[in-house]
């Protein structure tokens, strides 16, 4: 459940946080750069749609064998994560664009993705931003009774061999989307009258979820069946397929940043309050990973900054790399961590390693 009563130290007698923020707006300043996207990223963005949307066109009103056609479904899954990690995510966190309608309609990009745009701003922008990595609160930790990602979650026998079987659910992620998450989603966020800006009426929330769905399915999956002279059931293979390789590359990426064993999973007090104020609290919860790989950083929005991307949410994540030498020097003037891990392959032998300590049976291995 959501604590309302959470709140952070106001407590920064070092003021990091004002000295981190100037430096950062001087940096923007002084080389006359706008903290929203640029031209890379408008470039970025119909690399990462065409990726996306070309080989469902090609599979329409090409005569290729099914073989190809499976090959292209996985090449829109690939693409598929990368339009949510590139421009839905800089979308819906209003750093896109400095014209709040091409924010909107980038972030509306999420409904081509099998998802809603009030439920991921809810969880992602308000839950997972707030209450980062705090149990209870960061619906990102939570993955029901299947998997336990802090010591705080209940402990069940099965999660001893979760570190085997996480990463084959980690692929049902958008799918899970496009078929029941949104719906609980929003019952649960309109019940709490949570939301990122003005809450919506239930009337218009529930008649965009079914819409958004209807118009989904049909173009998903009821075209295809209309124009492909193959079984309805090889069709849904390769929805399924699309979806499983979007949802892996996304949920690996996100679990790297946050459920690895240099990220601390803090609870707030007695009265509620958390030990450090908000700023610090990103970086003792949040890591980075590979970020000098130029793939990496191009591929996945910048998402392996996660030490910049949520200390500076409405910061596009093109200047991510440049503005990472301010925060990482300030982090160690303050004597404040900055956790990064150097390679892909360490941080996610690090997220399975936390996997495996988090399956363990408490009563054994306190």
């Amino acid at each position: 459940m959501i604590n309302a009563n959470v709140k952070f130290s106001r407590v920064d007698s070092a003021k990091f946080f004002r000295t981190l923020n100037k430096r950062v707006n001087t940096y923007f300043k002084e080389n006359n750069l706008k903290r929203t996207g640029n031209w890379k990223l408008h470039v970025k963005t119909i690399i990462m749609f065409s990726i996306f949307l070309t080989p469902y066109f090609l599979i329409l009103t090409l005569d290729i064998s099914q073989w190809w056609m499976l090959l292209l479904t996985i090449i829109m899954g690939v693409g598929m994560a990368g339009v949510g990690m590139n421009v839905m995510h800089d979308g819906n966190h209003g750093s896109y664009s400095s014209k709040k309608w091409i924010n909107k309609l980038m972030g509306s990009s999420m409904y081509i993705l099998a998802g809603n745009v009030y439920n991921w701003q809810v969880q992602h922008n308000v839950l997972h931003h707030t209450y980062t990595n705090i149990h209870g609160h960061d619906e990102d930790m939570d993955a029901g009774r299947v998997i336990r990602f802090t010591k705080h979650a209940k402990w069940r026998r099965f999660h001893k061999f979760q570190h085997y079987y996480s990463v084959f659910l980690y692929g049902l992620l958008t799918f899970n989307w496009a078929l029941t998450t949104d719906f609980k989603q929003t019952k649960r966020y309109l019940a709490k009258k949570l939301s990122y800006g003005k809450l919506p009426s239930p009337l218009k929330q529930w008649s965009t979820v079914v819409v958004t769905k209807i118009i989904y399915a049909v173009v998903w999956i009821v075209i295809p069946m209309l124009f492909l002279a193959i079984a309805w059931w090889k069709i849904l293979i390769g929805f399924f397929v699309m979806h499983y390789v979007a949802g892996l590359i996304l949920s690996v990426v996100f679990q790297l940043a946050h459920m690895v064993e240099e990220a601390q999973m803090p609870l707030p007090d007695n009265t509620g309050t958390m030990k450090n104020t908000w700023a610090i609290h990103q970086l003792f919860t949040t890591v980075n990973f590979s970020t000098k790989n130029r793939l990496v950083n191009w591929f996945t929005g910048g998402l392996n900054h996660q030490v910049e991307h949520h200390i500076f949410p409405n910061i596009s994540h093109v200047h991510y790399t440049k503005i990472s030498k301010i925060v990482k020097q300030t982090a160690k003037e303050f004597n404040l961590p900055y956790n990064e891990y150097s390679t892909t392959r360490s941080a996610i032998i690090s997220h399975f390693k936390h996997l495996k300590e988090m399956g363990m049976n408490p009563a054994l291995s306190s």
